[in-house]
């Protein structure tokens, strides 16, 4: 697997996976090795673990580091998803614990995310910037046809799940407050978590599919039996949402295989319409940095 970014196409297929809580690695993969990649926007959260699933490319990311040594707001996102594009990453499972503002998303259940409300603010949220202005559509911020095949392979294997939901992304590391968990709930959220804001606008200002597979561990702080659950029992939960997480990354991924040139969602060529700076007033040094990024329009 060489350290070049993914061509116009996005084919051949390299799946990227970014495990959250509990998941630090993928024991099944074929030929694996750790790897460490340089990125131009800093240190990625560890090294990167590459392999093959039947065959299929595939390239791991713990993204809290190996140990949990990151907390969600000192994440380097851009290093990561830059360092994914690097290494020929073309779509993205991202796997993420989180809490629910569902009374029927009960502890153990997945929620294929397919809407954001990102109320961080302490992040760098775009490669872009001063010396060359980009502005991405988000109005789909995940790919439907990532979602489908997830969505797939959670009937197969059994994995209650909900197909769509809103996940709110809040700043961290404190939890909210009970005034701001009715809140996001009469927003119409189903879960909530601290790490797939700007993980998820970076993957499409890099042309990367991207999809969300929400694991819920507990309720937050609106439900009434909040007080009663036990670190005990969210990390009972969190292990074996971990197992299960595993198990369906394993039985995605050999079905990403078969894509034949660029995602018909549009999400290889997010680029397109998107970069506003004329040519001859762009930063050359920005433009450097984002070799990988937006190689494809630069």
């Amino acid at each position: 697997m060489n350290e070049t970014p993914a061509g116009p196409t996005g084919h051949p297929p390299v799946v990227g996976v970014i495990g959250g809580s509990g998941i630090y690695g993928i024991e099944s993969l074929e030929d694996a090795q750790w790897r460490r990649v340089e990125s131009p926007f800093g240190a990625p959260s560890d090294e990167f673990l590459c392999g093959r699933l039947e065959g299929q490319p595939v390239v791991f990311l713990p993204r809290h580091g190996r140990g949990h040594p990151i907390p969600p707001s000192e994440l380097n996102f851009r290093a990561n998803i830059d360092a994914l594009k690097r290494l020929g990453v073309t779509e993205i499972v991202s796997v993420s614990a989180v809490g629910s503002l569902r009374e029927d998303l009960g502890p153990g259940a997945f929620v294929i995310v397919d809407q954001f409300i990102d109320r961080t603010f302490a992040r760098t949220k775009t490669f872009f910037g001063a010396g060359l202005a980009g502005h991405v559509s988000m109005a789909e911020p995940v790919c439907r046809r990532l979602g489908d095949h997830l969505e797939t392979a959670a009937k197969d294997l059994g994995i209650t799940h909900r197909r769509g939901g809103t996940y709110l992304a809040m700043e961290g590391p404190q939890f909210s407050t009970r005034a701001e968990s009715e809140l996001y709930r009469a927003w119409g959220c189903h879960v909530i978590g601290m790490t797939n804001m700007p993980e998820a606008k970076l993957a499409r200002e890099a042309e990367i599919c991207y999809a969300t597979v929400a694991m819920v561990t507990d309720y937050d702080c609106w439900h009434d039996d909040h007080d009663h659950v036990t670190v005990d029992e969210v990390l009972r939960v969190l292990l074996e949402n971990a197992d299960k997480a595993r198990a369906l990354v394993c039985r995605v991924t050999p079905a990403l295989t078969g894509r034949q040139g660029p995602c018909e969602a549009g999400c290889h060529h997010a680029l397109d319409a998107a970069l506003i700076t004329q040519p001859e007033a762009r930063d050359p040094h920005l433009v450097a940095r984002l070799d990988a990024v937006a190689g494809r329009v630069l």
